[in-house]
């Protein structure tokens, strides 16, 4: 397993590592996210739905439980799961995912310890809403509640690779780091420290030299 840690100043740098990430994923691939609620995981998956270019708004499916993205052109649908409420594994065997996972990319949020077993290559991504760069996690509520600006506040993300798929997750999380830091540069504040709230080497450094992270 390979894993990469980044912090994300605030949603559009989370949309925007969503975008890159949809640039690595293929047909068949599985990503669960992790994290309390209102982290930021449907704000990584609308990323993942713009750089599949899918049809629809990807919102969250909480009372839907699974929403179907079709693409506009070439390209996996997307297949966007909200597992909060289900509490066995037999009750996400009945939505029968497996069943579209080879034509799909597939995003579980609240998926862990319940969809590993449909895949053995896999990402694993957990996201933290640290609050004023303490660390502490943002837990309970409706989503976003608690945070005086849902759009604000740094992001900490750890992205676990798993399975022969991502044997060279290296290069991807090299192309991920990149990404985040030429949209922060865009957002007009390139200063933005990224890493720092927990005492990671920022952005810049990573992209530059992809060693520097431990």
């Amino acid at each position: 397993m390979t894993d990469l840690t980044i912090d994300l100043p605030d949603a559009d740098a989370t949309r925007a590592f969503g975008l890159a990430l949809a640039r690595e994923l293929r047909a068949g691939d599985l990503v669960m996210l992790t994290g309390d609620l209102g982290a930021g995981k449907t704000t990584l998956t609308q990323g993942i739905g713009t750089g599949l270019g899918v049809r629809g708004q990807v919102a969250s499916p909480t009372f839907i439980i699974a929403r179907v993205h079709p693409p506009l052109a070439d390209g996996p649908y997307l297949v966007h799961v909200d597992a909060y409420r289900l509490g066995s594994l037999d009750e996400v065997e009945a939505l029968d995912l497996d069943a579209s996972l080879d034509e799909s990319v597939t995003v579980v949020e609240w998926g862990q310890d319940l969809v590993e077993s449909l895949a053995e290559d896999r990402l694993e991504i957990t996201i933290e809403r640290p609050r004023g760069g303490l660390g502490v996690s943002v837990a309970g509520g409706e989503p976003d509640d608690g945070l005086d600006a849902p759009e604000a506040g740094v992001r900490h993300v750890t992205v676990r690779a798993v399975g022969d798929r991502w044997a060279d997750f290296e290069r991807a999380a090299a192309a991920l780091r990149a990404a985040v830091v030429e949209a922060v540069e865009a957002s007009g504040d390139p200063d933005t420290p990224l890493g720092t709230s927990t005492g990671r080497p920022d952005a810049q450094a990573l992209a530059a030299d992809p060693s520097a992270e431990k």
